[in-house]
């Protein structure tokens, strides 16, 4: 009768931590039991705990929120606020758990396996806008703008930041990697990717992508920056999926369809919340409940149409919910990420050189996207970025194991 191998405790938490890393491109909640699950094995393992040098900006960031959360006139109606801090244990699980440039190299190419399958099924999707706009007689940008395809996810803002996550760490092993065998199947993930975010619509992730792209071919092959925006010429010439109309609305919105007057509007009235509660903000989730009482008066009623739950700006919105202070912690925390990040990858080699270019390129495209939408305040857009910072630090200490810094 066969026996089966036991398992060690270490290894358990590796594959739950990896496990949340991956359901959270299909399912938040398969992916924070998973993570919960996680965290129990890794302290039953004596698993050595290790948190990436970035703790005091972070801890610093929830002190903010807490005292911001206790100063608010609604404090129960905030705690889902701090209930988050729950998805920043992925740092942890991930930075303890996948010490290897081998599990990093694993857990990126099966996300990218993931999302090229969730692009497959917004193809699916696509078409069947494409019919139910036919179907209803409506013109299928106005259609399709308020009604986009979401892949695996719910909302297709949530759907374009995880694509544009998983996409540049992807094209990151496509360029720099030593290891050819995987390269035909991440040049067709990272196809499929590109495509339904092109079908997305999403302008900002658009933005980041393409931000993103141009660094890592920069450090790849400078003279093939010009390609980019051959690339983007050549896609609204052919303007698949009516890609041109979508383009010209940045400059040139079809009326209430696109969101440029609403975010202007999301804009005024963030800055009128920060000047009147610079210090601790209005208290999180009150943006939400406070925002008609802060729209300047110039604003032209009735509002344009858009979603007035939060700023659209996470520069903006973590400062008028929870305060200056508080919002600087977070630039803190995502600014010590990309100056370690930056420090060491000029030393490192191989694989671990195309994880940092990759994370490097995350955060450029989250940072540019921020601009435009609260990308970090969607659990799962902050989970997998999370993963990739924590991949990003995990580079770093095998690179510093051959070339390690200082005398």
């Amino acid at each position: 009768m066969p026996v089966l191998r036991r398992v060690p405790l270490s290894d358990a938490a590796f594959y739950l931590a990896a496990g949340s890393a991956i359901a959270i491109l299909v399912s938040i909640a398969v992916s924070q039991i998973l993570l919960g699950l996680a965290v129990v094995v890794l302290l039953l393992s004596k698993t050595r705990i290790r948190f990436p040098p970035v703790l005091l900006p972070l801890a610093l960031f929830m002190v903010g929120t807490v005292v911001s959360l206790l100063l608010s006139p609604d404090p129960a109606g905030g705690r889902p606020q701090v209930r988050k801090f729950f998805v920043f244990l992925i740092l942890m699980v991930v930075y303890s758990t996948v010490r290897t440039i081998a599990r990093v190299r694993g857990l990126l190419l099966i996300a990218t396996a993931v999302v090229s399958l969730s692009a497959v099924w917004s193809f699916v999707q696509f078409f069947g806008k494409v019919r139910q706009a036919e179907a209803l007689g409506q013109p299928f940008y106005t259609y399709y703008t308020a009604e986009r395809i979401t892949g695996f996810m719910s909302h297709w803002m949530t759907a374009g930041g995880e694509e544009m996550i998983v996409v540049l760490m992807a094209s990151a092993l496509l360029l720099f990697s030593a290891e050819k065998r995987w390269r035909p199947w991440l040049a067709v993930g990272v196809a499929l990717i590109l495509v339904s975010m092109l079908a997305g619509f999403t302008r900002s992730i658009w933005f980041g992508t393409f931000a993103g792209g141009a660094y890592l071919l920069w450090m790849w092959r400078r003279w093939w920056v010009l390609a980019l925006p051959l690339a983007v010429l050549l896609a609204v010439a052919v303007n698949p999926f009516a890609l041109r109309e979508r383009v010209r609305s940045a400059f040139q919105p079809h009326g209430d369809t696109d969101s440029n007057e609403f975010r202007h509007v999301c804009r005024v009235t963030g800055v009128a919340m920060i000047r009147a509660h610079p210090w601790f903000g209005l208290g999180p989730e009150q943006v939400k409940a406070q925002f008609l009482n802060y729209i300047p008066a110039g604003v032209a009623r009735p509002l344009p149409s858009g979603w007035y739950g939060h700023l659209h700006n996470i520069y903006l919105h973590y400062a008028a919910e929870r305060g200056i202070p508080t919002a600087l912690m977070l630039m803190w925390f995502l600014g010590r990420i990309l100056y370690d990040f930056i420090r060491h990858v000029r030393r490192a080699v191989g694989d671990a050189r195309a994880i940092l270019h990759g994370a490097i390129a995350v955060i450029v495209g989250v940072l540019l996207v921020g601009f435009f939408e609260l990308n970090l305040g969607d659990s799962e857009v902050l989970t997998i970025f999370l993963v990739t910072v924590a991949c990003g630090y995990v580079a770093i200490d095998c690179a510093e194991e051959f070339h390690p810094v200082g005398p």
